[in-house]
């Protein structure tokens, strides 16, 4: 992919081309920033709220947008907005932003750091933080929503602004759609977004050309045994050893089951068992997550679960009823993320040519990482996506910054925003130009 990027890139700045120019973009957006961005981003920021808790956020986010002369609805799959603004003939151009927060106590060192608690699903209090930059994500969403509804003459088609919640438990793209995000709304030909990236210096824009995120799928293994004494194993079957044997085994669906030219993960994030020193317990709980790039891989790696936990299970002699019991998720799953090549192509070039060569980078995958944005661009659905990061980092920090999720996790906010909305309604333009 790198190479290919690469390639590209060379092409584009020898014959630049660009279907949009506007020489005053970066300045309008800075002065936006200046004047209204800024203290928006820093109010979104100390106020984070938890997967599908977003209530204040969509509030906010949907009051901003409306102001711009978007006809907005709330509500959609949870706490998601939708903003539609129809502009003549054309395409159908979505621009999705994510709003949540994680449970997560921040220790950015930030002067604006978030003091917030929040009661959680299961009713406990949990401390907040936008610990994934989902708060430059919703402000560059309004900065995009300003920047075009102001050039309304230098497009044609229909834009659909959404402000997705529940990205961090992976639910809430899908969610939207089963509410009809898809048929009470305009049907999108191509839908964009971006993600800021702690590894990425500072306002550089990466766009890939394909494999974008991976699949992730949890899983939960029962393990059952029979009880016994610590000192009498020979009278029971110990699901410690069961469940240990399984994740061992477990590698070896990864190393010895898929193509060594294909990409899988499978980790056993939480194991949980037994009670005291020397009882040999009943019940050993597993936490997985599984990650591929390939749909085809991905259920080769959880047939492979099923099948290792059943053999193991039956290996140490577990009767019937007692074999381990495999437990795949329905909300913490996502497809892989995978850019239409084509459509890639044309915003790389016009991202390329409109903010130049400095602004736009390569870097190497470094994690199987997911992104629910996938349910929006699956095959067969329709639309062609475009998911691209944009760097929030100092170069000169790089190396050392905090990894996302982290609760030192910190982003630099205004280059951030800035190359967020510049590129993104280079982006749109492109992908709707003016009739």
């Amino acid at each position: 992919m790198k190479a290919m990027t690469i390639a590209l890139l060379t092409i584009t700045l020898a014959n630049t081309s660009a279907a949009f120019a506007d020489d005053d973009l970066r300045s309008s957006v800075a002065t936006d920033y200046a004047t209204s961005l800024e203290a928006l981003f820093l109010h979104f920021h100390e106020n984070p709220e938890l997967s599908n808790f977003e209530f204040e956020t969509a509030k906010r986010l949907a009051a901003e947008i409306r102001a711009l002369g978007y006809e907005v609805t709330e509500g959609v799959g949870g706490t998601g907005i939708v903003a539609v603004m129809e502009n003549g003939p054309g395409p159908t151009l979505m621009i999705r932003a994510d709003m949540d927060g994680l449970p997560l106590k921040e220790k950015s060192g930030l002067s604006y750091a978030s003091k917030v608690t929040q009661a959680g699903v299961d009713g406990k209090e949990y401390p907040v933080m936008h610990a994934c930059g989902h708060d430059v994500h919703i402000t560059a969403l309004v900065g995009t929503a300003r920047q075009m509804a102001v050039r309304r003459d230098q497009w044609s088609g229909t834009l659909v602004l959404i402000g997705q919640p529940a990205e961090e438990r992976g639910s809430g793209a899908r969610a939207m759609i089963e509410d009809g995000l898809y048929v009470r709304f305009p049907k999108p030909e191509y839908a964009i977004a971006f993600h800021v990236s702690a590894s990425t210096a500072s306002g550089k824009v990466e766009i890939p050309l394909d494999v974008v995120a991976s699949s992730s799928d949890s899983v939960d293994i029962i393990v059952h045994g029979i009880g016994a004494h610590g000192a009498s194993p020979h009278e029971g079957i110990d699901p410690v050893l069961v469940a240990s044997q399984i994740v061992v085994t477990l590698q070896s669906v990864v190393s010895r089951s898929i193509s060594p030219l294909d990409s899988g993960v499978i980790t056993v994030g939480a194991i949980h068992g037994g009670t005291k020193h020397n009882i040999i317990g009943d019940r050993v709980e597993m936490q997985l997550t599984v990650r591929s790039d390939n749909p085809d891989v991905r259920l080769q790696l959880l047939d492979g679960i099923d099948r290792v936990a059943d053999g193991v299970g039956r290996s140490f002699g577990l009767p019937e009823e007692l074999l381990p019991e495999v437990i795949r998720s329905p909300v913490e799953t996502t497809p892989p993320t995978i850019n239409d090549t084509a459509t890639a192509k044309r915003v790389l070039a016009a991202v390329s040519s409109v903010m130049g060569a400095e602004f736009v980078t390569v870097t190497p995958r470094t994690g199987m990482h997911a992104e629910d944005f996938a349910y929006f661009v699956q095959p067969g659905i329709g639309v062609k996506g475009v998911y691209f990061s944009v760097g929030g980092t100092p170069e000169a920090e790089v190396e050392d910054a905090p990894s996302h999720h982290s609760p030192f996790f910190k982003i630099e906010p205004e280059p951030s925003i800035m190359s967020g909305v510049e590129a993104t309604v280079i982006a749109a333009m492109e992908l709707m130009p003016a009739e």
